[in-house]
């Protein structure tokens, strides 16, 4: 699937980018599907809200019981000093999560297609695990900041192999809260480890390397239906949206089963869901 040129350049720099993976129509259905769930969620479910500040204060039971399941979160500035929503539910929601592409037909079929199985075997992935989905808004206007992070602090393995499958359905745009990438960051080391024990969560601090700045960080700006690989230890961010117009996207994240899944990861899977690979 992959050229030798591009598997040398995700090597290097630890992400790549492969524009119009993904059909309009495949888009189309998704974003279909994914306004129905909301559509069908009662916000008197949960007000929980999904934030990456301070997550060992703001992680709630909610948001723990959502691996194996689908669960709407709200965005950070989603509700006035009233406590009420600040605008219709439909432009509220952060994120859907976190078993969308095990329960969801729609979901399942987006993420599971020879094709994508053959991209995650190029990058290093000899069997795939899936562990979890989201579908984030990025809502227009109040869309909450991603703070500088790598996603092996949550997906954790001997050695690391955690990798992301990150799917623009929407142009991403400076304007709107596009992904940042520090190019080769991901040969620098794991910074933090989000531990769960039982019911409660702690982040372990593990290297003061500080995170990335204007000096090395570059913006990933993508067309509709790319899709962007990037490795587990790659920094990554992105900004508020403060335009008038959402970036809807949807991601993946999965382990290869050679390694050794940390049975401090927040995400497990019993016997009633097992993870699975790619096809």
């Amino acid at each position: 699937m992959l050229t030798e040129a591009q598997k040398e350049h995700y090597a290097k720099d630890g992400y790549l980018v492969l524009p119009g993976f993904k059909s309009p129509a495949d888009i189309a259905a998704l974003r279909e599907r994914a306004a129905q769930i909301v559509e069908a969620f009662d916000p008197a479910e949960s007000v929980s809200i999904f934030t990456t500040q301070e997550q060992e204060k703001t992680t709630d039971d909610y948001f723990l019981g959502s691996a194996d399941k689908v669960r709407c979160f709200f965005e950070e500035e989603a509700f006035g000093a009233d406590g009420a929503l600040r605008q219709d539910k439909s432009l509220s929601i952060n994120k859907i999560g976190h078993a969308l592409h095990d329960i969801d037909p729609v979901f399942m079929a987006f993420s599971r297609d020879d094709k994508l199985a053959e991209v995650a075997e190029d990058i290093g992935l000899v069997e795939a695990q899936v562990w979890q989905s989201m579908y984030i808004f990025k809502q227009p206007g109040i869309g909450g900041e991603v703070r500088w992070h790598q996603d092996a602090t949550y997906f954790d393995s001997t050695p690391i192999s955690v990798t992301t499958f990150w799917f623009a359905l929407e142009d991403a745009t400076l304007e709107n809260g596009c992904l940042w990438v520090e190019p080769g960051g991901h040969r620098g080391p794991l910074r933090e480890r989000f531990i769960r024990e039982g019911d409660a969560v702690r982040v372990e601090k593990l290297d003061a390397m500080p995170w990335p700045d204007d000096s090395t960080a570059i913006p990933v700006e993508v067309a509709a239906g790319s899709l962007v690989c990037f490795h587990g230890l790659l920094p990554h961010y992105s900004a508020p949206n403060r335009s008038p117009v959402s970036r809807h996207a949807y991601t993946l994240h999965a382990t290869d089963g050679r390694t050794a899944y940390s049975a401090g990861n927040w995400i497990q899977r019993g016997k009633d869901l097992p993870v699975r690979g790619f096809r």
